[in-house]
């Protein structure tokens, strides 16, 4: 029996697009309540923002141009888009960006446009299963205890709690959550393709003062049900948490906003560092750094002491408030968060600061 590919309406991806853009539910919880692969959600999100700006052109020169050389411009312009498309997406994203219900490319045709195989289309992945979210929460735990613990190891020890898994699996889902082992090796955060990698520039500088330096990084949040990203800027001196911001996806944009939100009080650091993940190698992170003067410093490979301070950051926050919770919706996470990371800065005494806070030593 011939499997068919199931199809989604424009209206029902546009629904669950901007349920996703809403972000209070993750994209585990998104799919169980659509039926739909997390994965596809994600990629429905990501077009949905990169088309908002379109709905704003200016409609004066749109009426003026002819509707049917508009629609022949725009057919031109998606085989074009796709064509490139071909060279820079993985096989996953281009079985995505397949319409079924095209009303003018075939299915055939777009696929020897992305570059995919059609018979890949009528596969249907599942989302991440309650093993593997159980898992995933075992592996964070852990990882936050002894985050020198690679997927060897942490194999080792979900065999030793009696959980049957082999290290392919448990290096996938360390993967998913955006973690590796802190310690010397060939590879660690990998820039995008294409992207500038600065060198690191504070070994054996001594931080004395605040706004010498900010460091930034991103860590995995478990949910009941899923899970989300979180970003953060530090300054090092003080531990100051100068913001921060909570994303269903591990894009870029929200690691933009989030420095953006830390400069826009009239704030600069001499120096910024952050690792060599794709979000801080990007043009449109450095971009924001770079016009504003400041120079950029990352860390180095298998360098795992060089951000330490936000290490040490997420440590306390998962131990202090997200592993004493269980957030089931995601405006829940970020009210805990921002509450947390208040007493963090205004309350919260650090032994190395003197026992100070960081809202003493920052703002004076």
């Amino acid at each position: 029996m011939a499997t068919t590919r199931k199809q989604y309406s424009p209206k029902f991806k546009a629904k669950v697009a901007v349920e996703a853009i809403r972000g209070e539910r993750t994209l585990s919880q998104l799919a169980s309540q659509f039926h739909v692969h997390p994965v596809q959600i994600g990629q429905w999100r990501k077009t949905a923002l990169e088309q908002l700006a379109d709905l704003f052109m200016d409609g004066r020169k749109s009426k003026r141009a002819d509707s049917q050389v508009e629609k022949d411009a725009l057919y031109e312009e998606i085989g074009r888009l796709k064509v490139e498309k071909k060279l820079v997406c993985s096989t996953e994203q281009g079985r995505l960006l397949v319409e079924p219900d095209h009303p003018e490319i075939s299915v055939r045709r777009q696929c020897d446009l992305l570059g995919v195989n059609r018979s890949g289309l009528y596969y249907q992945p599942v989302g991440e299963s309650k093993e593997n979210l159980m898992l995933m929460r075992l592996i964070d735990e852990e990882y936050t205890r002894h985050p020198f613990y690679g997927s060897r190891r942490m194999t080792v020890w979900l065999c030793s709690q009696g959980h049957e898994v082999n290290r392919k699996r448990v290096s996938r889902l360390m993967e998913v959550m955006g973690i590796e082992a802190l310690y010397p090796q060939p590879m660690l955060s990998q820039p995008g393709e294409g992207h500038k990698v600065y060198p690191y520039l504070l070994k054996g500088v001594e931080v004395t003062r605040v706004n010498q330096v900010w460091s930034t990084d991103i860590t995995y949040i478990r949910m009941a049900e899923g899970f989300v990203y979180l970003v953060a800027v530090m300054d090092w001196f003080s531990r100051f948490v100068l913001s921060w911001g909570l994303s269903v996806t591990m894009e870029l944009d929200f690691c933009v906003e989030a420095l953006k939100r830390a400069l826009g009080r009239g704030r600069l650091p001499e120096i910024f560092n952050s690792d060599q993940g794709s979000q801080f190698t990007s043009e449109k992170f450095t971009g924001e750094l770079d016009k504003r003067g400041i120079t950029i410093s990352m860390d180095g490979r298998g360098r795992c002491f060089d951000n330490i301070f936000i290490e040490r950051l997420w440590r306390s926050l998962k131990y202090e408030e997200i592993y004493l919770r269980d957030y089931a919706l995601v405006p829940e996470a970020r009210a805990g968060i921002g509450n947390w990371f208040r007493f963090y800065n205004q309350q919260r005494p650090h032994q190395s600061l003197g026992y100070r806070t960081p809202a003493e030593l920052y703002l004076g």
